[in-house]
């Protein structure tokens, strides 16, 4: 099964535009294995990622109910990217990578932003239940607890990275 039988309107189209990207802006080659979007720094266009890396994920293997916890894992690293890297900048992008190779699901979400000096410590549930913490950081304790793999980087040209991997059939 390829990806065009699966998503048989949009070959023509992804195949275009991913010469167009490959080409001009991000200068690599994309291979049959690896799907990159490019989105809105718009809250609501995670929900894009989510339903690609979804049908990604499904293609090759992947369970159910893996495959919701990759939804997650994307929409929060999305999410955050917005919010706090790009910190609501119109003009700014959200980079989402997936490749499919050696049985790993690898995703990169790359931002433009400044980024956290540090990484946020995993939130101390209970306090945050008696209100005695704000509801905050859970989305990278999130990322961490549902892949297999999470780092997160400041990249030389600028940008932040964060990078998650899940294992097929684990």
């Amino acid at each position: 099964m390829t990806f065009n039988t699966i998503f048989p309107k949009f070959g023509t189209l992804i195949s275009s535009y991913n010469r167009l990207i490959c080409s001009s802006e991000l200068g690599k080659t994309l291979d049959q294995q690896t799907v990159e979007i490019i989105l809105p720094n718009q809250l609501g266009y995670e929900r894009v990622a989510m339903s690609t890396v979804a049908a990604f994920a499904k293609y090759f293997g992947f369970l159910p109910d893996r495959i919701e916890d990759l939804k997650t894992a994307v929409a929060e690293a999305c999410i955050n990217a917005v919010q706090h890297g790009n910190k609501d900048r119109p003009a700014a992008r959200v980079v989402v990578t997936m490749s499919f190779r050696d049985n790993v699901l690898n995703i990169s979400v790359l931002d433009e932003g400044d980024g956290f000096k540090q990484a946020p410590k995993d939130p101390d549930i209970v306090r945050i239940m008696n209100n005695l913490d704000p509801p905050v950081g859970f989305g990278v304790f999130l990322m961490k607890k549902l892949m297999d793999e999470f780092d997160y980087k400041k990249l030389p040209d600028h940008r932040n990275e964060v990078r998650m991997a899940m294992k097929l059939g684990k």
